[in-house]
C-alpha cells in the first residue's frame, strides 16, 4: 500500500498543478488508496518534496498512464525520466495496450505528448450531478452484487465495453475486493438486467461500469436505475460524478437529462 505520507504528497502536488493550470487531473484515487502493487507508482522528490509523479493503472491487458510535474520544475525532463522507468515496468508486466491520459485543456501535457510516438484516440467527459428533484422508480431494484453474480458482471463488461473475456475477468478480479467501492445489480421484471458500481471517497460518490444488457435497452430501465442510484447517494450526503466517452451520445444525453453537467474533458492517446 502507498503510505499516508505518499498519498498526501500526491494530493498536494495534484492541487498545485490543477490550480496553476486550471484543469482537473484524473488520478483514480479509488485505485491509489488500495494499491497492492507499488511498482505501478513512480516518484521524483527533491529535498523531501514531491516534484513529479507518474501512475500506471491496469485494466486487463490495457494500462492507462497519468502524471504531473510541479509547475515551477517543468522542462527539466522529470516526467520523461519517470516515463522511461514506467515503460520498463509496462514491458515486464506484458501489457499489450498503453493509453496516455491528459486533461484536454492542459498545455503542458499536450506539449509533452507531441514529442512522443502516440496518436489521439478518444475523449472522455468528467461530469458532476447538479442537485435537482429526482423521482425514485419503484419498479427497479438495485441490489448488492453477490459472488454468484461474477459471471453476469463479466458478461456485461464484454458486451458493453468492448472488452475481451480475458480482460473482463482480469478487471473483475481487480475490482471485486475494493473496500471503498460497492457493486450493484440492476433488476427489472424480476430479471437481472444490468450493473453499476459506486466508489465513495472524500464526500464524493463516483459511478463506474454502468451497463444494461442489450435486449433490455430502450425500455427506460437504465435511466430509472441511474436516477435511483443518484438519489440514494445524494440523500446519503455525497456529491455524484461519472465519466462518459464523448462519442457515446446516447449515454451523454441520458446523463444530461438527469442533471449531470460536464466539468472537464480528458483526452486519451494510444502509445505506438
Amino acid at each position: 500500500m502507498l503510505t499516508v505520507e505518499q498519498l498526501h504528497a500526491i494530493e498536494v502536488l495534484q492541487k498545485e498543478c490543477e490550480q496553476a493550470d486550471t484543469i482537473q487531473l484524473k488520478l483514480n484515487w479509488d485505485m491509489l488508496r488500495q494499491r497492492d502493487d507499488l511498482s505501478m507508482d513512480f516518484f521524483h522528490e527533491e529535498n523531501g518534496q514531491l516534484i513529479a509523479y507518474l501512475a500506471l493503472y491496469g485494466f486487463g491487458s490495457t494500462v492507462e498512464v497519468c502524471g504531473m510535474v510541479k509547475p515551477s520544475d517543468r522542462r527539466n525532463q522529470h516526467f520523461s525520466n519517470l516515463w522511461q522507468q514506467a515503460l520498463r515496468v509496462i514491458e515486464e508486466k506484458g501489457f499489450e495496450k498503453i493509453l496516455l491520459n491528459a486533461s484536454a485543456s492542459s498545455t503542458s501535457a499536450k506539449a509533452w505528448l507531441v514529442t512522443q510516438p502516440c496518436m489521439y484516440t478518444f475523449s472522455e467527459f468528467q461530469m458532476c450531478w447538479a442537485k435537482q428533484p429526482l423521482e425514485e422508480s419503484e419498479d427497479i431494484l438495485i441490489r448488492q452484487a453477490l459472488p454468484a453474480d461474477s459471471s453476469f458482471e463479466i458478461q456485461l463488461d464484454v458486451l458493453s465495453f468492448n472488452m475481451s473475456e480475458e480482460d473482463a475477468r482480469l478487471h473483475h478480479g481487480d475490482i471485486k475486493n475494493r473496500t471503498e467501492e460497492s457493486r450493484f445489480i440492476i433488476v427489472a421484471e424480476g430479471t437481472d438486467v444490468g450493473k453499476i458500481r459506486v466508489s465513495r471517497i472524500d464526500g464524493e460518490a463516483y459511478i463506474y461500469g454502468f451497463a444494461i444488457l442489450p435486449e433490455f435497452q430502450g425500455k427506460g430501465y437504465g435511466g430509472k436505475a441511474l436516477r435511483n442510484v443518484v438519489k440514494q447517494q445524494h440523500e446519503a450526503g455525497y456529491s455524484v460524478g461519472l465519466d462518459v466517452e464523448v462519442k457515446n451520445n446516447h449515454a451523454l444525453r441520458l446523463y444530461e437529462s438527469i442533471g449531470f453537467k460536464t466539468v472537464q474533458a480528458q483526452d486519451y492517446y494510444l502509445w505506438n
